[in-house]
């Protein structure tokens, strides 16, 4: 997680670039994700969960954790209306939580070009598809790992991305409620860090046993073959719950640092982490969480991958977004870095938890020059 949790995420990614005031002509921008590249038409739904067996972590007044869960799926058929990317609200909250977007409209990102269908019906499956659950990084919404769960459900997984209510940004309940973030706004410490990977580890555990007790959900979902994703603070809990939790069976960490910087257990099960190259090995930067993590990891199933000219945004929504909102490109494009993760991430899963043989994942590729090997 990153030290500046209580800055806005939009700043955060544009951190390393100066920019001057948006041009008038890009006041109105449009926002669109890459359209997915497998067989199946994708469809998504929205659940609102309640765990009433604890309060919530982070606020006083409550005394029930609320979620929001969207679920992408491979649908039978690409009709009806796209689901939308964020609402009003959320939107608002995260444009205007960054200065330099005063001239765009509050509403902008609610009407990014989506692909997944809403509430179409699921496309049947003997068996159940495997399931991969996301959890975003800190202040972020779980919408902004949408390109990685449309590309998954297209691929033939059913996908759980996980709203951590007071951790993101903007939260839009049904009800019509808006909260926004309170996680660590005194600051980021170590127990700061500590408390939001238990936080996130009930989270996951809670909406994985609420799918398995859904009669609509639990027949889509093959129990056996489970994965986690994050990025950020959601890739270094996805690391901490690997070896302690009994329903996921591998995990990917998308450039997330870890703190703790060592888990409970040795991580056995698959487990890959991708991140920028201030996270290769010895890089001298002043985090090296990873490399105080990997002698932790000892299943054959892992890897240790960085991609050139990768930023922390570079790994989900935000690396087509926030350029075409005006805010400053990284050195690398932003569709080639979505490619890249999108490509390396679904080897994983297919080998992890369809059994297939990929061997993007063996040894570095001349098709991806910049994904190194560690």
């Amino acid at each position: 997680m990153k030290k500046t949790v209580t800055a806005s995420v939009l700043a955060l990614s544009a951190s390393l670039t100066t920019l001057g005031a948006i041009p008038a002509e890009a006041a109105a921008p449009v926002t669109a994700l890459p359209a997915p590249t497998g067989d199946h038409p994708v469809g998504r739904t929205d659940l609102h969960l309640i765990d009433s067996s604890r309060p919530d972590p982070w606020v006083t007044d409550r005394n029930a954790r609320e979620l929001m869960v969207s679920i992408w799926y491979p649908a039978r058929k690409a009709a009806g209306k796209r689901a939308p990317y964020l609402t009003p609200q959320e939107s608002e909250l995260i444009i205007r939580s960054e200065p330099r977007l005063a001239d765009v409209p509050a509403d902008t990102l609610a009407k990014t070009v989506t692909h997944a269908r809403a509430g179409v019906p699921a496309q049947q499956r003997k068996g159940g598809w495997p399931l991969v659950v996301l959890s975003p990084g800190m202040t972020l919404p779980r919408a902004s790992m949408t390109s990685l769960a449309e590309e998954f459900a297209s691929r033939g997984y059913l996908v759980a991305g996980i709203e951590h209510t007071y951790e993101s940004l903007a939260t839009t309940f049904p009800d019509g409620r808006t909260v926004t973030f309170e996680a660590g706004k005194a600051g980021q410490t170590p127990e700061t860090g500590e408390k939001v990977a238990r936080v996130r580890a009930a989270d996951t555990e809670f909406v994985l046993k609420r799918l398995e007790a859904d009669k609509r959900w639990k027949r889509l979902i093959d129990e056996r073959r489970i994965a986690m994703v994050g990025h950020s603070v959601g890739g270094q809990s996805a690391a901490h719950l690997l070896p302690v939790s009994g329903r996921i069976k591998a995990a990917v960490n998308l450039d997330g640092t870890y703190n703790p910087k060592t888990p409970a257990k040795p991580l056995v099960k698959p487990f890959m982490m991708i991140g920028n190259p201030r996270h290769q090995p010895e890089s001298g930067g002043k985090d090296g969480s990873w490399d105080l993590f990997w002698p932790h990891v000892k299943g054959d199933g892992k890897r240790w991958l960085t991609v050139t000219g990768a930023e922390h945004m570079s790994f989900m929504d935000y690396a087509v977004l926030l350029p075409q909102l005006g805010l400053p490109k990284t050195p690398i494009d932003g569709k080639r870095a979505l490619k890249i993760t999108r490509s390396y991430v679904t080897a994983f899963l297919d080998a992890h938890l369809k059994g297939e043989r990929r061997p993007l994942l063996d040894k570095p590729s001349r098709k991806y020059p910049e994904v190194k090997f560690w």
